[in-house]
């Protein structure tokens, strides 16, 4: 198996309900693991909170994350954007209306950017900004 890349994101007390909410967006194969099932929080009442979570679609994408233990700092923020990028447009555009709503807002309208890809940037509803670029080649032309 070949080294991959897998972005790995922090939550405080929402993880399954984010983790949820990608699997909505983006299908696949959501497996939660919470503290309790491995005996491994220092606390008893977070028992329920996910230790780790994994979200694996057709497509190849991997997803995962974890609720952040009241016993460490948590800093939600803008440190990190998980990019999006390929050459079918109704599968990306659909990512993004999804990501940007409900709660979700948009940073930057797709539209054509300077390097002649379709272009977007939102901030779901958790607080994690997604970029979403369009292959030129792939884009259908506006009427």
């Amino acid at each position: 198996m070949p080294t991959v890349l897998n972005p790995y994101l922090s939550f405080r007390d929402n993880a399954r309900e984010a983790m949820n909410f990608y699997q909505s967006v983006f299908g696949g194969e959501l497996t939660l693991s919470t503290f309790g099932d491995f005996q491994a929080g220092e606390d008893p009442a977070e028992a329920e909170k996910i230790m780790h979570a994994m979200l694996a679609t057709t497509q190849g994408l991997v997803l995962m994350g974890a609720d952040t233990p009241n016993s460490m700092q948590y800093h939600p923020g803008s440190s990190i954007s998980i990019s999006l990028s390929g050459d079918d447009e109704v599968e990306l555009r659909g990512y993004y209306q999804k990501l940007s709503a409900d709660g979700g807002a948009v940073t930057v309208p797709m539209e054509r950017a300077p390097w002649g890809d379709v272009f977007g940037m939102c901030t779901d509803r958790f607080g994690v900004s997604w970029l979403v670029n369009i292959n030129a080649a792939q884009v259908t032309p506006a009427p």
